[in-house]
């Protein structure tokens, strides 16, 4: 490595150390480089204008943020909350097994743990609080808890970007998401019914069953969605860009023509709302293409594989180590940024070593989403504390349970790859 890229990295850790925000450290830190080392700041754009020009898949990305930001509005988060409240919140700890399960389901529209939490996560927090139930802090742990399996089931803004950096197939990318999903809501259900049990929370009232049928035919239209994404990507109907654009426009006619709960000025405001949610991630993906060609210009991701393959690291060990890693990383760096620029440096290994790009890319995303709960920095833990008001302490005092069981799932899947391997070759992948 060269004096030029150390430079890089000192402008990059520094900016972010006083607390400028990471795309513009990744943009200054690159263009650092490319002036130390005499290239044209030209090549800058070329670079950029390239990695954008040929990734078509990165309009998958606005449009599940206002797939999501539709979701959100009017009455369809509500229908969705009653009929996840009539499902399970007849047992003990229930809304917190409401909390779990309407993030499941929320998960199939949004793509997004930031969306979820700030959604559908406050409206279940104020239900929380309110009926004297559950203290403050634990609503708002399982709440940034749960919010992590938003971007692991389909659809998935983190895998969309793992695909363009790994030139993965992103439908099996999805595929492999939905049971590492479904086992993360698993143990969070298991642990909130532990402790509601040991703590004495008390049983809301059931809604009753003969109401389910009613709640069900209500939530159906907006449940539907998660179905016609998989049936457009897996029937061939759709690419996966064409099908976050169905996506968008069947939350957008679902909204305004089956519910009526989305007034003309609304949907100009969540048009201004994506486009800088938007904007914000495309500044960050701009810049790490701008990092990626500095990294690949030093030779790092394969000098990284050669000397790896060199000391005959067995695969796991690899894994296992790498997790720790991003584990370390995600206390201070956020989900895109470790996506974009710190995992393109494992890649050429896990050719090396004959890692799964799926199996890698899954748990490396349900990872980074582990990384959004870890104290001190982790990103859900500001987000419900700014939603909500509850004071910091009182979440980190009880977000521990939840982050253990998270990396006990974890490591279930790095040690059984089928968990996150079966269906997708359950539809004829062969990696």
């Amino acid at each position: 490595m060269t004096i030029e890229f150390f430079l890089c990295l000192g402008a990059l850790f520094f900016l972010a150390g006083i607390g400028a925000p990471i795309a513009y450290a990744i943009l200054t830190a690159s263009l650092v480089y490319l002036v130390m080392s005499g290239q044209d700041l030209g090549v800058a754009g070329k670079v950029l204008m390239d990695g954008l020009y040929s990734s078509f898949v990165l309009l998958a990305v606005p449009l599940f943020i206002v797939a999501a930001n539709i979701m959100n509005a009017g009455t369809i988060s509500d229908r969705l909350l009653r009929f996840c409240v009539a499902l399970v919140g007849r047992f003990r700890g229930g809304l917190g097994h409401v909390n779990v399960v309407a993030s499941l389901v929320f998960s199939g529209m949004s793509g997004s743990a930031v969306a979820d939490a700030a959604g559908i996560g406050k409206i279940i927090i104020e239900m929380m609080t309110k009926s004297g139930h559950y203290p403050r802090g634990y609503a708002a742990a399982i709440t940034a808890a749960s919010a992590t399996i938003g971007p692991i089931i389909p659809p998935s803004i983190p895998m969309v970007l793992y695909a363009l950096v790994s030139n993965s197939s992103i439908g099996y990318l999805f595929l492999g998401g939905i049971i590492p999903g479904l086992l993360m809501g698993l143990v969070l259900m298991g642990l909130n019914s532990w402790v509601s049990h040991k703590r004495g929370f008390a049983i809301e009232d059931a809604v009753p069953l003969s109401e389910l049928p009613r709640l069900t035919v209500n939530a159906f239209p907006a449940l539907l969605m998660p179905a016609i994404l998989l049936y457009g990507i897996y029937g061939g109907v759709t690419t996966p860009t064409e099908a976050a654009a169905v996506a968008a426009f069947y939350a957008l006619i679902l909204a305004t023509v089956f519910y009526r709960a989305l007034s003309a000025r609304a949907l100009f405001d969540i048009l201004v709302q994506s486009a800088r949610s938007s904007a914000a991630v495309g500044i960050v993906i701009g810049g790490a293409l701008i990092l990626n060609y500095v990294v690949a210009s030093e030779n790092i991701p394969n000098t990284l594989a050669q000397h790896l393959v060199g000391l005959d690291v067995d695969p796991l060990i690899f894994l296992l180590g790498v997790n720790v890693v991003l584990l370390l990383l995600g206390c201070v760096l956020d989900a895109t940024t470790i996506i974009l620029v710190i995992i393109p440096l494992f890649l050429p290994t896990c050719r090396e070593l004959g890692v799964d790009f799926v199996h890698f890319g899954v748990v490396a995303v349900v990872n980074c989403m582990i990384g959004l709960i870890t104290p001190p920095y982790g990103i859900l833990l500001f987000v419900i504390n700014g939603v909500t008001r509850i004071p910091l302490a009182e979440i980190i005092r009880e977000i521990w349970l939840f982050f253990a069981v998270l990396l006990a799932a974890l490591l279930l899947l790095i040690l059984v790859p089928d968990l996150v391997l079966g269906l997708p070759r359950l539809f004829g992948y062969v990696g």
